[in-house]
């Protein structure tokens, strides 16, 4: 302190005699005093980046951990590095302006806003950092946690605000806590959004209703395709056209959405489609028709049981035609026979589950359009190119198949249907 005031006399001296009065000569002591101070705030910053933060972003190369890699993605060192000339000037500050009560007091406010900052700003980089490595983990795709991180960031600038405040306002923070109680109603309606999106972000988490990865659809918003993002307020939800719909959070709790993500976890992604069969192209098969479907190998076992059960006097209909005595015993028709080749070409495919899921062939109820035959499988591939493929090779052989049952699919009639009929008039 003795030296501080020795060099503080000299300098006013000085200036006194180079003609400057002594106030001025006060207040250029007080300026020049301030600029070298900065300067040593500035050499103190300028070494620590080049050298202590330097050293430590070797050492996190060198270490090659994800830690280390997202601490420099995040600058958490070059931020560190800002404090040193707020403590540089601080602890100058004290010895050299201490007979300057009004200048030093508004020096020790400056660098406590610039800490308040630089803090927020150091504990900002320190959660996108364990965010980045929550992402890397397993965990994450089950618990998505970014609108956690951003409600935390919001919590932290906000209680950020308020000690800005009190130090501006020489207040205590309590005081201004204490006060937001008053503010409730306001706060509430204008973060109303926020306030929303952060509860229902916790009920999504909480119940696991959403994840990034996701497929969803949201006939509401227009939205079908992969989840994106999954934020504090919004979740991002890119559709198959690629374009972009966000959606509130708040809505994912309120309306009703479809979430395809179990779909991809069991393995087996479902078909449920009906072939349509003319009902005029249903009738009884005869002998002869049996023996030819025999000889096709998936039909073996099922034809050589319906023998054993309806005996052959169930397949003679050219002796018995289509007389009162045929309707006496149990037949075999064409439409049953082809259910029972889809069934076992089915069973025989590669591409379709066997056990665990649901695997059934059956007939609908007759309509306007048809007899519907309804094929009700579940893929073992999810993949949508993938599962689309193997659907349509399906159905792209079974309707092939129907001429061999003699059997027709149905359709409404179109203009090619209409022209044969002129053909035959002319």
């Amino acid at each position: 302190m003795e030296l501080i005031s020795d060099i503080e006399q000299r300098v006013i001296e000085s200036l006194k005699l180079a003609g400057v009065a002594e106030n001025y000569g006060i207040y250029a002591y007080v300026g020049i005093a301030f600029l070298s101070i900065l300067v040593l705030a500035w050499v103190a910053n300028l070494l620590v980046k080049r050298f202590l933060v330097e050293v430590l972003r070797s050492l996190a190369k060198k270490t090659k951990t994800k830690l280390a890699e997202y601490l420099l993605q995040e600058s958490f060192f070059l931020r560190l590095s800002h404090l040193a000339p707020a403590f540089v000037i601080s602890s100058l500050s004290e010895l050299v302006f201490a007979g300057y009560e009004l200048f030093g007091g508004v020096i020790v406010v400056l660098v406590n806003l610039y800490l308040v900052i630089i803090a927020l700003w150091v504990i900002d980089a320190a959660i996108d950092t364990l965010y980045k490595l929550y992402e890397e983990s397993k965990i994450s795709s089950k618990l998505p946690l970014k609108g956690i991180c951003q409600a935390v960031k919001i919590v932290a600038n906000v209680t950020g605000i308020i000690f800005i405040l009190s130090i501006l306002l020489d207040k205590s923070p309590l005081y201004f806590f204490s006060g937001l109680g008053a503010l409730t109603a306001v706060l509430l309606l204008v973060f109303k959004d926020v306030i929303l999106g952060l509860v229902a972000g916790i009920q999504l988490t909480a119940n696991n209703m959403v994840r990034k990865g996701d497929w969803v659809e949201m006939p509401k918003y227009g939205a079908d395709g992969d989840v994106i993002d999954v934020a504090l307020t919004t979740i991002k939800i890119q559709n198959w056209d690629k374009t972009i719909t966000t959606i509130p959070a708040h809505a994912f709790v309120s309306d009703a959405f479809k979430n395809w993500r179990s779909m991809s976890e069991s393995g087996g992604r479902r078909i449920k489609r009906s072939i349509n069969l003319d009902l005029s192209s249903v009738r009884f098969l005869n002998e002869r028709e049996v023996k030819s479907y025999e000889e096709i190998e998936l039909l073996k076992d099922y034809l050589h049981k319906k023998r054993t059960d309806i005996g052959d006097r169930g397949l003679d209909l050219e002796k018995h035609g289509l007389a009162a005595p045929l309707l006496n015993g149990r037949n075999l028709t064409n439409s049953g026979t082809f259910r029972a080749y889809c069934i076992e070409y089915l069973r025989a495919h590669p591409a379709i589950h066997k056990e665990g899921m649901t695997f059934l062939i059956r007939q609908l109820a007759p309509t306007e359009k048809g007899l519907p035959i309804e094929i009700y499988v579940f893929v073992n591939d999810v993949r949508w190119v993938e599962y689309e493929g193997i659907q349509s090779d399906i159905f792209d052989h079974l309707l092939a198949s129907l001429p061999v049952f003699d059997l027709r699919a149905f359709q409404l009639p179109s203009d090619s249907s209409f022209s044969h009929l002129g053909e035959r008039m002319q």
